[in-house]
């Protein structure tokens, strides 16, 4: 998954988003010079068209960017912000220059919970068709309480003034669906990676632990869900325009969900005690894994909204609607 915009992004983050820097802005250090890099590579207004001064990507164009996002945990709601950005200019508001995290809120809920938020500006929130602009210092958003999470707790917005504007009902949720879906991807190949170079480093009983063939019945099982979830992201992203095809999305988001557990269980398993500490990279993307599985849905929400779908025709049965789902999306 790459092509030329994701190539240069991948160059710019090996410069600016080494591990030191995301440990650094987890535990409080200034984000600004990193968003500020980011704002003037130009990858925040990526969506926009290019009458808007932006690159004008599809959907598809961007999948390999949002993988990329995933491969350099990054610390900041790029993703969610280059989405944001495009709904506002679309619709004439005003978009701020911080960044601006998504949030999804059901009928009956009163918060939520928004990944990658702890350094967002703004928060873009919706709860059925109605949208609301909320900036950080009014939202009240919280942070979880778990360690250097990036997730924070959104309650709702009764009471707040912002700039409020009309979306089709799930709009958002769809869209944080498809873009955790690409992340996740590009975090559990990472994982991967980290783990096989592992695997052939460490020693034991004067061979490589990868040479033994528990360890590599692991890592046959971690490459299974690994490349099923970069199919995953591929599906959730497969538009010609800048939004998702929500049934894409679930599907999308449901596998790329359902990899994270057994991969991040593997991959701390074959690392063995290192794995879990503060000074080696691999716990920088497992939490974060962790955190874009349950947000816009678990694998669990999702899973119960595709097997709606499919009970609502029980005259055809899963294959049949599965094709007919990729037939209307082509």
């Amino acid at each position: 998954m790459h092509n030329t915009y994701s190539d240069a992004l991948d160059d710019l983050l090996r410069d600016q988003c080494q591990p030191a820097t995301v440990r650094a802005i987890e535990q409080g250090a200034d984000p600004a010079p990193l968003w500020q890099a980011l704002l003037d590579s130009g990858f925040a207004d990526c969506l926009l068209p290019e009458s808007a001064g932006g690159a004008g990507l599809s959907l598809s164009d961007l999948a390999p960017v949002l993988y990329v996002l995933g491969r350099h945990a990054m610390p900041l709601p790029l993703a969610q912000t280059l989405f944001a950005r495009a709904l506002l200019q679309a619709r004439g508001v005003n978009v701020p220059a911080e960044p601006i995290a998504l949030a999804s809120l059901d009928d009956d809920s009163p918060a939520t919970l928004v990944a990658d938020a702890r350094h967002a500006g703004w928060f873009l929130v919706q709860s059925g068709t109605r949208c609301m602009l909320l900036p950080a210092s009014a939202a009240g958003a919280e942070p979880t309480g778990a360690h250097a999470d990036q997730t924070m707790r959104l309650p709702r917005w009764v009471g707040k003034a912002g700039t409020a504007f009309e979306l089709p009902a799930g709009t958002l949720r769809t869209i944080g669906a498809c873009l955790h879906a690409a992340q996740m991807a590009g975090a559990l190949s990472r994982v991967m990676d980290m783990t096989l170079q592992y695997a052939n480093d460490r020693l034991q009983f004067g061979r490589a632990i990868g040479k033994f063939q528990a360890i590599q019945h692991q890592i046959s099982e971690m490459a299974e869900h690994v490349a099923a979830s970069r199919l995953a992201a591929q599906i959730a992203c497969d538009s010609a325009g800048s939004q998702p095809d929500p049934v894409r999305a679930a599907i999308g988001k449901l596998r790329a969900s359902d990899a994270v557990t057994p991969v991040a269980a593997i991959a701390h398993a074959v690392h063995g005690a290192i794995g879990i500490t503060g000074e080696f990279d691999l716990q920088l993307y497992t939490r974060r894994l962790h955190a874009w599985r349950v947000a816009d849905g678990s694998e669990r929400w999702w899973s119960r909204v595709l097997g709606e779908l499919v009970c609502a025709e029980p005259s055809r049965g899963a294959v049949e609607l599965a094709r007919a789902w990729y037939e209307a999306a082509a």
